[in-house]
């Protein structure tokens, strides 16, 4: 505008003219900082600025390769003590002065002229009576800092006019900045000063508070330990005794079809009770929970006598790393430990791992024989020249292999791996006959980051591992009754998984009698996956080989874990939704069914067309065809309040279903159905464990009424809305209060059998008479025998 006044002037910037304005410029897309109020310095200030940095990565570029980045850097205070150190160690004579009194600086030079620029430069400081990388020669200098500022303007001026190419990224006498032309992900591994001052571990860069680098212990990733599951799932279960509540499902891949060589817990899957003999709930029925088991050789229970007394009474079966050792050298009253170890030589190749697990079934037969009480099967000796065997496989091969030898009664089996530390490694190890598991690698791993400062002081290595055995008590028992199991005695062995992906050789020599319906991998493909792994941890790699450590399974990652919602797939459906044009849909489509096919089974698959083309008069009109189209049962709790009435409206538009969940329905939307075109009532509603928002007036107001057995999320266990979520309209359509965490037990707790089940639907018939029934079941193995079950008592569709 005419008359306009620009109060900043931009000096090497165009004056302002007509809409453009120069104090808009910038040259970095994105900045913060991080401070310590008290002045105090701390590594903690250093570490979270790398998490702001490293979680400000979308706002900076990268090449195809992932490796090259547009510019990240860190400024921070000068690491004095570095700097003492290393000079001390490279001219004993001189002694660095005190911060202050000297400057330090990172120089951008050319490779080829780098050298002469260098010279230049040194002469430049000789020139204003300073030294390049010794301390000033002139050390009474009052005022040294204009120095500095003098060399570095002059210098950056004339070097340049001598065709080198230079450039000073930090020169100053309190602060450096790590700087570099790269992703915010590699810029801690270019500075020598990470080894001591910028030391920082990849677990700790982005999420927060774990640290310890990777690279000072190879094991994490041998085991393929990641940022996500430690500050995803073991550190929650330090601070709060359970585990960490997560939402919106898995769409990560299977993990046979996953390409960063999965541990092989992730290839099963849990099974679960439904409708007869109903899950427990682990909570409110607590009373009858209980992980105590006696541990080693077994009598005839027919006999009574003294001798079946002589066992080990374990109250729960994580133990400590004080409690293994004590394991691994008792000697009591004829009491002693096999030390079997669960590892294959690197020579070997991918031939070694079956020759090891036979090895290790024939030394665990003869220690039973031998008169051992314990074997215990362990991978500390993995190393360098040695490859950990998974420790789910050794115990699965010793477990059948003793079975067949009778032999399993002799002994207990007790694992020490550092692969375990979550809920489903425990439960897949008991379930597939360990008696006692100890998670060393998290222990250790969990003490160095407290001795670090990295986890609060409160928590002595005591504490931690109470806290950690709490949490993991929680969960077997969350997951034994997901099956209608009390106790661990009744779990152990019980072998109540599928495997999804997994050969039948491997079946019948680790888990016997495992439903494994598609096949897959075999001992090969498993023997190179954990090659690969010990090649991340011990191998070099040059730069375009880099280990990931972050793999990106609980969360979207450029160049990690693929994952059914990508960024693409939802930025083409936005651009489908906002444009309404089929074109955008089409491409939407395409990228849908591109995730489907790199994550899912269904994606495997792939239509074959008939060779003759039905007559068009044969084929159900459209409209017909959507009027059994239905949305997915997810309250507004979950899902928001416009996204649940826009669905409900969508549908009724079509002449299809929505579905309100389990957390019902505000009366307002099925009273209030006078507007077809904004009909926002839902005609199937659901009726939950937690019966929330069931009255009378809902179930009249109802075209189907659906049964929820079983929650296809997360079966068996129920489901969970925070008390944060749930707001004045959640808890007055659910007749709560706000801000009270709601949850739906695993079992509707008047079902506990096929009988109870009719009763139900005899009942909300009776409510409802105009209503058709569903019941909801969630696939599994065998599921095909609840259902004709569920069929007999009556109920309209099986969902």
């Amino acid at each position: 505008m005419p008359g306009s006044a620009y109060p900043y002037t931009c000096p090497g910037l165009p004056a302002a003219q007509g809409l453009y304005d120069p104090t808009k410029e910038s040259d970095a897309c994105g900045v913060g900082y991080v401070v310590n109020i008290d002045g105090l310095k701390s590594h903690r200030v250093l570490r979270e600025s790398q998490v702001m940095l490293e979680r400000m990565e979308h706002r900076g570029a990268c090449g195809c390769d992932n490796d090259s980045g547009d510019g990240a850097g860190v400024l921070t205070g000068i690491p004095h003590s570095f700097y003492a150190k290393q000079l001390s160690e490279a001219k004993p004579s001189v002694q660095l002065p005190e911060p202050g009194k000297y400057a330090t600086g990172i120089l951008f030079l050319d490779k080829e002229t780098g050298p002469q620029a260098e010279a230049v430069f040194e002469n430049i400081a000789a020139d204003f009576h300073l030294q390049v990388y010794v301390v000033p020669v002139d050390g009474k200098c009052e005022d040294f800092d204009k120095q500095i500022y003098l060399l570095r303007k002059y210098s950056s001026h004339q070097i340049p006019k001598q065709n080198l190419r230079f450039y000073i990224c930090s020169l100053n006498s309190k602060t450096i900045v790590y700087k570099q032309v790269m992703t915010m992900n590699e810029l801690r591994e270019v500075y020598a000063e990470q080894q001591d001052h910028f030391q920082i571990c990849e677990i700790a860069l982005r999420q927060a508070p774990v640290g310890s680098c990777i690279e000072e212990d190879p094991r994490l990733s041998l085991y393929s330990y990641t940022m996500d599951s430690m500050n995803r799932l073991v550190l929650p279960m330090i601070r709060d005794k359970k585990e960490a509540l997560g939402s919106m499902g898995n769409d990560a891949p299977l993990a046979c079809l996953s390409e960063f060589n999965p541990l092989l817990f992730h290839y099963f899957k849990q099974l679960f009770a439904q409708v007869t003999n109903p899950p427990i709930d682990p909570f409110r029925e607590k009373i009858v929970m209980s992980l105590a088991c006696p541990v080693g050789p077994e009598h005839n229970i027919l006999e009574p006598g003294p001798e079946q007394c002589q066992r080990l009474w374990l109250e729960q079966p994580v133990l400590s790393l004080p409690d293994m050792e004590m394991l691994r050298y008792i000697d009591y009253k004829g009491w002693n430990a096999k030390q079997v170890d669960m590892v294959f030589p690197v020579t070997d190749g991918t031939a070694g791992l079956k020759k090891a697990l036979n090895k290790i079934c024939k030394d665990s037969a003869e220690a039973a024989e031998s008169g051992y009480k314990l074997i215990i099967l362990t991978d500390r000796m993995a190393g360098t020249d040695f490859v950990p065997i998974s420790s789910l496989l050794a115990v699965g091969a010793v477990h059948h292999y003793l079975i067949e030898e009778k032999l399993r009664m002799k002994v207990g089996l007790i694992v020490e791996t550092g692969e375990a530390r979550e809920i489903h490694h425990f439960c897949t190890l008991l379930g597939y006959g360990a008696d006692a598991i100890c998670p060393y690698l998290t222990f250790e791993l969990l003490r160095r980051l407290r001795v670090q400062g990295l986890i609060d002081e409160q928590f002595t290595d005591r504490n931690i591992y109470l806290n950690f055995r709490a949490a993991a008590a929680r969960g077997i028992s969350k997951v034994m009754a997901k099956m209608g199991i009390s106790t661990l005695h009744s779990y152990k062995g019980a072998q109540i998984f599928e495997a999804v992906g997994l050969h039948k050789e491997v079946i019948d020599m680790c888990f016997t009698g495992s439903a494994s319906r598609i096949g897959g991998v075999t001992f090969e493909i498993l023997a190179q996956e954990a090659l690969n792994r010990h090649n991340l941890a011990y191998a070099l790699h040059d730069c375009d080989n880099q280990l990931v450590m972050t793999k990106g399974t609980y969360h979207w990652r450029s160049g990690g874990e693929k994952h059914m919602n990508d960024p693409t797939t939802i930025g083409n459906l936005q651009d489908a939704a906002k444009s309404n044009s089929r074109a955008s849909y089409e491409k939407f489509s395409e990228s849908a069914w591109a995730s489907a096919q790199t994550c899912t089974l269904r994606g495997q698959f792939s239509l074959r067309s008939a060779n003759k083309p039905l007559d068009i008069s044969e084929v159900e009109e459209a409209k017909e065809i959507v009027k059994r189209f239905a949305t997915g049962a997810m309250s507004f709790g979950s899902l928001s309040i416009e996204a649940h009435t826009t669905l409900a409206i969508g549908m009724n538009r079509m002449g299809a279903k929505s579905n309100t969940g389990e957390g019902g329905e505000h009366p307002e939307r099925y009273l209030n159905t006078q507007d077809p075109e904004f009909n926002t009532r839902s005609k199937i509603k659901q009726v939950a464990s937690g019966r929330f928002g069931v009255t009378s007036s809902y179930l009249t107001h109802a075209d189907e009424l659906q049964i929820k057995m079983a929650q296809g999320a997360k079966p068996g266990e129920g489901g969970e809305l925070p008390g944060y979520k749930v707001t004045k309209d959640i808890a007055k359509t659910r007749h709560s209060i706000p801000g009270v965490g709601l949850i739906s037990p695993p079992p509707h707790h008047d079902i506990y059998s096929i009988e109870d089940l009719a009763q139900l639907i005899y009942d909300l018939k009776a409510a409802n008479p105009e209503a058709r029934i569903s019941v909801k079941l969630v696939s599994e193995n065998g599921v095909g025998i609840i259902a004709s079950g569920v069929a007999k008592v009556r109920t309209h569709i099986l969902v």
